[in-house]
């Protein structure tokens, strides 16, 4: 059985380059092959009245030119396959996940708009995609300061949700950290403060709960749920961080000179069963200095 590929999208942009790199490393350490695809949105037409022609080939694409060209001189690298498909990009990329072990991309796309973060079709291919999606920042893309403690070395940082764990999103960065000889920085936020509103009185009262017993049951929970990955990856340092407060703020924060961030996507939900992305994840996405990982939940929890 053939090793499925990592699958970078590529588009004649800066940003698609450094998505490149970062997929070609990972070929190498995951072993696989490496499939280079520009999808053409609009077809190549032979003149005028002519109907436009079969998938693009990619033996003219100027774009796949420059790749091959930017990859010359490289002696260690993974088979490579160069693939030029017509269609949207939105529409094409999450079909892809299903022949690829990842999806890499970078953040803003040739055709987005100069002042966006993240381009639309990374938003659909995060949201739509059956494999893990890995979206690619420029470089020095600016975030506030941790208020975890973060020691050299490389970290992989995953979001921790204690009340709606995601086997799949853990699974994948203690995977990604046995890889890249990294320790996961578990990072499981509560809200606080908590406040109740009371009807009768007609305004919002002090909680009941105790922080400091909040923060105990909550590291408790997700010590728990990181049990059994500590156990498969003995070799890989875990570390559990529980703050209070916006889960997306501290993971852009700690996001800073990371080897990867990894967040779940939302599983289907009864009333709304198309696929979504949770607000934490989209902010993530659009905030984070380092390549983040959106990881589908497995077939059965979806």
């Amino acid at each position: 059985m053939s090793t499925q590929p990592v699958i970078a999208a590529v588009d004649g942009s800066d940003d698609s380059l450094v998505a490149l790199d970062w997929a070609f490393e990972t070929a190498l350490l995951r072993e696989a092959p490496l499939r280079l695809v520009h999808v053409q949105q609009y077809a190549a037409w032979d003149g005028p009245g002519a109907m436009p022609s079969g998938q693009p080939s990619s033996e003219n694409d100027p774009v796949l030119d420059r790749v091959r060209r930017y990859l010359e001189g490289r002696v260690e690298r993974p088979a490579t396959e160069y693939s030029a498909l017509a269609g949207a990009a939105g529409t094409v990329l999450p079909e892809l996940g299903s022949t690829a072990q990842l999806l890499v991309l970078g953040s803003r796309g040739r055709g987005g708009f100069a002042g966006l973060l993240l381009g639309s079709s990374g938003v659909i291919t995060a949201r739509d995609a059956e494999c893990p999606v890995v979206v690619v920042p420029k470089p020095g893309r600016k975030v506030a300061d941790a208020a975890l403690p973060i020691e050299p070395g490389p970290r992989v940082v995953v979001g921790l949700q204690v009340d709606s764990p995601d086997e799949a999103t853990l699974a994948f960065a203690f995977a990604e950290a046995a890889r890249r000889g990294a320790r996961v920085q578990a990072v499981a936020a509560y809200a606080w403060p908590l406040h109740l509103w009371s009807a009768v009185a007609a305004e919002v009262m002090s909680p009941l709960a105790d922080q400091d017993a909040v923060e105990a049951e909550t590291r408790t929970l997700a010590d728990g749920l990181l049990a059994a990955h500590r156990e498969r990856h003995p070799d890989v340092r875990a570390e559990t961080y529980v703050v209070p407060g916006d889960a997306a703020g501290h993971l852009v924060a700690a996001s800073r000179d990371a080897a990867l961030v990894v967040v779940g996507r939302h599983r289907r939900r009864l009333l709304a069963p198309a696929r979504m992305m949770g607000s934490v994840t989209q902010a993530v996405l659009l905030h984070a200095a380092a390549p983040v990982a959106v990881v589908p939940p497995a077939p059965a929890e979806e």
